[in-house]
């Protein structure tokens, strides 16, 4: 995986259709439940029982821990969002396959869109999908966001 800090690029670098990769990240038994606990506390996310009786016939991970998890594949992926990339929202979040505990995800961000910004010119704005996938290459999240770009300084 790229150090984000060496990979730092600019809007200017960036254009419509190029992919970055990330590295991978371990989804583990004890943090999906920790994790669910905390923040998502529902039976198939804590409850084994519970979990073989549901429709996903197991636990399985929340998606709020998937979408934290791309999250720092992202920021330490090759696009370089380690240097300073400004999320603005996101458009539309889907979770269409399960993560389950043990598996290892690996993201591929594409660049949809990118104009100047209007209102702050020193910075440029990119649409991105993010792709979230498990070892099996099953997707298990499309996350299609915003982010404010800084743009290469005047020399």
């Amino acid at each position: 995986m790229a150090d984000a800090a060496s990979a730092q690029r600019y809007f200017e670098d960036l254009a419509v259709g190029q992919e970055y990769r990330t590295g991978t990240v371990a989804v583990t038994a004890e943090e999906a439940r920790e994790f669910a606990l905390r923040y998502d506390p529902q039976p198939f996310h804590v409850d084994p029982a519970a979990a073989a009786q549901s429709v996903f016939g197991g636990i399985i991970a929340s998606g709020w821990l998937t979408a934290a998890l791309t999250m720092r594949l992202m920021v330490l992926g090759e696009l370089g969002f380690g240097s300073g990339v400004i999320g603005l929202g996101i458009d539309t979040i889907k979770w269409p396959a399960p993560v389950r505990p043990g598996d290892t995800l690996a993201a591929k961000m594409e660049i949809l869109a990118a104009r100047t910004s209007e209102s702050r010119p020193e910075f440029g704005v990119i649409k991105l999908r993010t792709t979230t996938a498990n070892q099996r290459g099953e997707t298990v999240q499309v996350l299609v966001s915003n982010a404010l770009v800084r743009r290469r300084p005047a020399a």
